[in-house]
């Protein structure tokens, strides 16, 4: 089925229209559906300033719908779909705002994490979203929320979420290939992986030493052993307020490469 908001059948007159070209001034013709046209005055690829690429930015068969995607929504094509996983996230977690709360602080320290490691933002932030997904199923069906009931059931229920949303294949197997042992490291790991991981064990320990603070040193040493990648480790020190001497930077994984 077509989309409705391609399909000349339900256009109006206004959905062909002119606007300048922003380089020369040359008026260009659009219609409504053209992504980028090009100026007869300047040769200039001048983006249509009225097209809405709101479901551009998340849904897979953008390229084939439009065409040709601005570079811009290009750029914001991974953050805006991780947005909407995050909503999902949120719907399925319904009230439980420390979950969702939860979810929300590793997305954003992982996201500090990728930039740092130059792991991929969508994969990164997508897992963060979901990492805890099947906590829900876990209490339910066994009555605990322990780890490895979480990596057994998560995957299910996020690969649901994310076909639903119509992630392409491999970003869908990835995600829950880290979301079924994300507190279980491999001996070699992706930048993805250890990104999210990262992300989650601060805000694990940032979340119990609410309850029961840390000394330093046993905190900075926590830290150390624990954290897979440097760029985590600088994320921590300043989460924590450490000092840049209790912290050597060494790290334990193997990292592969994208």
């Amino acid at each position: 089925m077509k989309c409705p908001g391609q399909d000349t059948r339900y256009w109006k007159p206004s959905d062909i229209f002119e606007a300048p070209c922003p380089a020369c001034g040359k008026t260009v013709e659009f219609f409504k559906d053209d992504a980028v046209r090009k100026c007869a005055g300047c040769g200039s690829r001048v983006a249509n300033p009225h097209l809405d690429f709101g479901c551009a930015t998340y849904c897979k068969f953008a390229s084939q719908c439009l065409k040709e995607l601005p570079p811009e929504v290009l750029a914001r094509q991974k953050h805006l779909f991780a947005e909407r996983v995050a909503c999902e996230m949120r719907t399925y977690f319904g009230d439980d705002e420390k979950r969702i709360r939860h979810a929300e602080k590793v997305a954003q320290l992982a996201e500090q994490i990728a930039a740092g490691e130059a792991a991929d933002m969508a994969v990164v932030l997508t897992a963060a979203y979901l990492h805890d997904i099947g906590i829900k199923d876990a209490e339910r069906m066994y009555h605990s929320t322990a780890a490895n009931y979480q990596e057994q059931l998560g995957p299910l229920t996020a690969r649901g979420i994310l076909q639903g949303l119509h992630a392409g294949e491999q970003l869908v197997d990835e995600v829950c290939d880290i979301i079924g042992h994300h507190h279980h490291p491999r001996p070699v790991e992706t930048a993805n992986f250890m990104a999210l991981y990262d992300a989650d064990l601060i805000v694990n320990i940032q979340e119990g030493d609410i309850e029961k603070p840390r000394e330093r040193d046993r905190l900075s040493a926590l830290i150390e052993s624990r954290l897979l990648t440097s760029s985590g480790r600088r994320v921590a020190q300043e989460v924590f307020e450490l000092p840049p001497s209790m912290l050597s930077g060494s790290s334990s994984v193997g990292e592969t490469h994208q």
